[in-house]
């Protein structure tokens, strides 16, 4: 975490770009570098900044266990739905898997499940003989069945569970390395003081984020589109007595998508969503001085920016003071100013989307010259 907000500091302090020939304003609307081989076109910037965004928001995106019935469109459109909140709420994702982590850990913890298998019943991958999901941990402590119920987890092999996954830790490696490299490249921009645009700011918050969701969710199954089913070994005609155990809430057949069993630990995953969108945020601020079109897009860009930093933040705070009573007044003063800020929130998500899109129709003559890596290989 620290070497993030050391990362943020130095992009804001260098994201201006270098002395040119010409005035630091100048913009160019084609490809503009004069070195052939240090140069990178319109299109490299704009391919790497969306082929790494799709790595965040659709590859790293690990849903629960579909239903069994749902053709290829739906479950395109399932995935498609999460995609869409990961844009424009990545701290959203992060909080939905920080609630599956601390679920499976406790689960390792309480019931000596190995991490695949706990994973795997945090997303709704255990059905009963009926194709009910076993996926509470009312189910696992029910009196009659729950002793069962966790030995017939047990006995599941993690490799049968990884056969269903249909990415494994080298293709989650892949895709962690290349939101990695994009970091790399625009910390070695900012050092070399070339212009860095708002799209690659707008990418670089989605990279860094997209660490917390792969490292959260490193366990967990990838894409599993089939139910295990497992049941009790003994006295199977008390099943139709205690099973089919519904979750919680929820009568149906499957795991709601953003399902997670409850634990002790939520209150951390809360605390986690909160500083990782205003981490988010923050992150926007490296293009605090970077070189805008105009300057209402600059000041649109840094308001946003602001806003998305102080809500989340602030209800952050507010969270820590319920804790004391004696901090109530404070509460009573500030809640209505959180109320107040959720619908600039709101407007500064898709702000912050759109922005970088519209700032693409010029771009700094910088922008366009690549990294030199030479300066980093030390001369023998």
């Amino acid at each position: 975490m620290l070497l993030i907000l050391i990362a943020v500091h130095l992009l804001s302090r260098d994201s201006i770009a270098a002395p040119l020939s010409h005035l630091p304003d100048t913009r160019a609307t084609t490809d503009s570098c004069k070195d052939i081989d240090n140069c990178r076109t319109f299109f490299s910037i704009v391919w790497g900044c969306l082929a790494t965004i799709f790595a965040c928001t659709w590859v790293s995106v690990h849903p629960n266990v579909p239903p069994p019935d749902q053709n290829r469109l739906q479950l395109f459109w399932r995935r498609l739905k999460m995609m869409l909140i990961t844009m424009i709420a990545p701290e959203v994702m992060v909080g939905f898997a920080a609630r599956q982590f601390f679920a499976s850990q406790w689960l390792v913890k309480e019931y000596k499940f190995s991490s695949t298998q706990a994973s795997f019943f945090c997303m709704g991958g255990f059905v009963s003989p009926t194709g009910h999901p076993i996926a509470s941990k009312e189910q696992l402590e029910d009196g009659d069945l729950g002793s069962e119920l966790q030995e017939a987890i047990r006995n599941v092999n993690d490799k049968e569970i990884a056969d269903r996954s249909k990415g494994d830790a080298l293709s989650k490696g892949v895709v962690l390395l290349q939101g990695l490299w994009f970091i790399l490249q625009t910390l070695a921009r900012a050092h070399q003081r070339l212009a860095i645009t708002q799209l690659e700011v707008a990418t670089l918050a989605f990279a860094i984020v997209n660490i917390f969701i792969w490292l959260l969710w490193w366990n967990k199954p990838l894409d599993v589109q089939w139910q295990i089913v497992i049941g009790p070994t003994t006295q199977p005609q008390t099943e139709t007595k205690t099973l089919p155990v519904q979750v919680p809430l929820y009568n149906r057949f499957f795991v709601p998508s953003f399902w997670s069993m409850d634990q002790s630990d939520n209150d951390t995953a809360i605390i986690l969503l909160f500083l990782v969108g205003a981490l988010f945020g923050a992150i926007h601020c490296a293009a605090w001085n970077a070189i805008f079109p105009t300057p209402a897009e600059m000041w649109i860009w840094r308001t946003s920016s602001l806003v998305i930093i102080t809500v989340p933040g602030l209800t952050f705070l507010l969270s820590l003071l319920m804790i004391s009573d004696r901090l109530a007044p404070v509460l009573e003063a500030t809640f209505p100013i959180m109320v107040l800020g959720i619908p600039f929130y709101i407007a500064a998500r898709p702000i912050l989307i759109v922005l970088p899109l519209v700032e693409l129709r010029s771009l700094p003559a910088s922008a366009f010259v690549d990294v030199n890596w030479s300066t980093y290989i030390p001369h023998i």
